[in-house]
């Protein structure tokens, strides 16, 4: 059997895209109608930065991080404790064939945009950034 042309790479296709974005939509929703009952959660907004899904569907990742980093470790507790009720709210407003298990873990990509904006704002940076213009 020949190789196919279009998945050679180790990025996620099409599908596994769309689908994560759905999910995170969906979960995002959820997080934020206050649907799941656990005091952790009670009152605490949560971002739903990306979700990342497996080729066969099967397995989600949410990366997140509450408002303002606070409890983020607690947080990340709660949501992995109740994943089973979060995956029936979730998977309640979309129509898989299969209903994925959720893993939550926490957000670094705010973690990586302050390091990048502090990068910019160094003395050598900005000089240089300044002798191109």
């Amino acid at each position: 059997m020949g190789k196919n042309k279009f998945h050679e790479g180790s990025g996620p296709s099409q599908r596994q895209l769309r689908v994560a974005e759905l999910i995170r939509r969906s979960l995002s929703d959820v997080l934020l109608r206050g649907d799941v009952h656990d005091e952790d959660l009670a009152h605490v907004s949560v971002t739903v930065g990306e979700v990342r899904t497996s080729p066969d569907l099967r397995h989600a990742t949410a990366f997140v991080l509450p408002l303002g980093g606070v409890n983020t470790e607690q947080v990340i507790e709660a949501l992995n404790r109740n994943r089973g009720e979060i995956r029936h709210l979730v998977t309640k407003t979309l129509s898989l064939k299969y209903s994925p298990e959720l893993k939550f873990l926490p957000d670094p990509s705010f973690d990586q945009m302050d390091e990048t904006r502090r990068l910019l704002q160094a003395e050598d940076v900005r000089r240089d950034l300044d002798a191109d213009e």
